[in-house]
């Protein structure tokens, strides 16, 4: 089935449908090569839905600002977004930590990716991720003017669904891989990618108008820990999977919110 098959609404809703709970009844009527061809496309659109649940996140702690302390306004912005979201990367979060932690060769890191059970490591591993990002997200709205918070709470989860387009571009799918990582990450180009950064500028450029070197550390450190990530996947497991892309996803955040916080 050729491109020009798929209609031109399809991606970006595709991509709304697939990292949100939020329904999308139109691509009901989509046949199932048009959805594949729809899912390849809607990587490009990743960035800006992160937009779109960072605004909500962003939003609902400015509102509990109002009413409460930043320490309990952020765990309520982010019981808010994982709503919103499924928990989609913290899941991923959870899961890659436990197949890194706890697999010695590539066949136990791969079962343990498919094991929908928590361990020792997958639940430690969540828990840090977790209460980093609360912990910078409370830096962030005691540090900054609320509307500078916001623009950096944005920016971050826009940036982090870039970094896992990025990763989708570095690495090759594992050869036993399956989901987004065989089915899409495999047809990611540059042009994609180039793509994904077009829709990543209108959530980012306003935070880095403001903070420009901040912006520009945590594009650095997020380009190294992409070459880094991809030697660790390409010799432990032969390539990426999606628990994987949606971990690159979740230290993109982190990282964009390290540099917002650093050194204030």
């Amino acid at each position: 089935m050729s491109d020009a098959a798929c209609p031109w609404w399809a991606p970006p809703l595709l991509a709304v449908q697939f990292l949100t709970r939020i329904p999308v009844s139109a691509t009901d009527r989509l046949s199932a090569d048009a959805v594949q061809v729809g899912l390849r496309r809607a990587v490009g659109w990743f960035p800006l839905v992160g937009a779109l649940v960072g605004s909500v996140t962003a939003a609902v702690a400015g509102a509990a600002l109002q009413l409460w302390p930043a320490f309990v306004a952020v765990p309520l912005a982010l019981i808010i977004e994982a709503r919103l979201t499924g928990a989609f990367h913290e899941d991923a979060v959870a899961d890659f930590c436990d197949a890194f932690g706890g697999g010695q060769s590539p066949e136990d890191v791969r079962r343990i990716l498919k094991d929908s059970r928590i361990g020792s490591y997958g639940a430690l591993g969540l828990m840090l991720a977790v209460g980093l990002r609360a912990a910078l997200m409370v830096a962030v709205l005691m540090q900054l003017p609320l509307a500078v918070a916001a623009l950096a709470i944005i920016a971050s989860a826009c940036f982090g669904r870039l970094v896992a387009v990025a990763v989708m571009l570095a690495v090759a799918p594992a050869p036993t891989g399956t989901g987004l990582a065989k089915d899409i990450a495999g047809e990611v180009t540059l042009r994609s990618f180039g793509f994904a950064v077009l829709t990543a500028t209108p959530a980012i450029l306003p935070f880095a108008l403001g903070e420009p070197l901040r912006v520009a550390a945590a594009v650095l450190d997020a380009t190294l820990f992409v070459f880094w990530f991809r030697a660790v996947l390409r010799r432990r497991i032969g390539g990426s999977t999606g628990d994987c892309l949606g971990f690159a996803a979740y230290a993109g955040q982190l990282l964009m919110l390290l540099a917002a916080t650093a050194l204030r």
